[in-house]
């Protein structure tokens, strides 16, 4: 497998003293959310990461855990997507491709879930509300999290507004896709011209348009998104 590395972010809803440095450099407790997640990397033998903001302060970092840095000149008027986009055409076999967000902490042993589930899969988290709901209150929680249909362990939509019922699972900032689907995704990214859609809007448009056609994993254990200082405390808590 491929794993593709998305580290141009800066972290604009961080407090300032926290914007100094790329998004994955935020520390939590003595290390930062990247030299957390190195197990996992180190799991893939190819590796691509794609930065931006103060590419520099990552330079170190890229040489220790080998991998090849691919530089998104645009990332102030671009997403993820965007970023994602830059790596296809340094992939040059057939291998599944796994995405992975930068400002999320996990165990390492996700590989095994990404490994053991072959073809496009989406991981999703069951235990997320629990998580949540010490990031915020119900009614921002609400408004924060994002809709999630499956049937049949199918995924059907995401990223769309929570209308009434909280959904089971949460996406959780990783996924994996075949070179061919991610070549498809790069022809359709380019076709729509939307250089700032997000994430999860671009894979439920994918969808709509039968694109891509992605199950889903369940993932249970630990699991933390850095968005906001509150986040920060509460890993650090949690990690004790």
């Amino acid at each position: 497998m491929y794993l593709v590395y998305l580290a141009a972010g800066r972290g604009s809803r961080l407090p300032k003293q926290y914007r100094k440095q790329p998004k994955c450099l935020t520390k939590i407790k003595d290390k930062t959310i990247f030299e957390r997640n190195t197990k996992f990397f180190n799991k893939f033998k190819k590796k691509i990461i794609i930065t931006g903001y103060k590419r520099n302060k990552l330079s170190n970092l890229i040489r220790i855990t080998n991998f090849k840095e691919i530089f998104n000149k645009n990332y102030n008027n671009t997403n993820m997507v965007h970023s994602l986009m830059l790596s296809t055409k340094y992939i040059k076999k057939n291998y599944e491709i796994t995405i992975c967000y930068g400002d999320i902490l996990f165990e390492n042993r996700i590989f095994n879930t990404l490994k053991k589930n072959r073809g496009n899969i989406m991981l999703i988290n069951s235990k997320w509300l629990k998580y949540w709901k010490k990031r915020m209150n119900i009614k921002k929680v609400k408004k924060d999290a994002e809709d999630l249909i499956i049937h049949k362990k199918k995924l059907i939509s995401i990223g769309n507004k929570i209308k009434d019922k909280l959904p089971r699972y949460q996406y959780m900032g990783i996924f994996k896709v075949s070179k061919r689907t991610l070549q498809n995704m790069n022809l359709f990214y380019k076709k729509i011209k939307s250089p700032k859609i997000d994430m999860t809007n671009f894979l439920n448009l994918c969808i709509k348009k039968n694109i891509l056609s992605m199950k889903t994993a369940i993932y249970s254990s630990m699991w933390h998104e850095i968005d906001h200082h509150n986040d920060i405390k509460l890993a650090e808590k949690e990690l004790n």
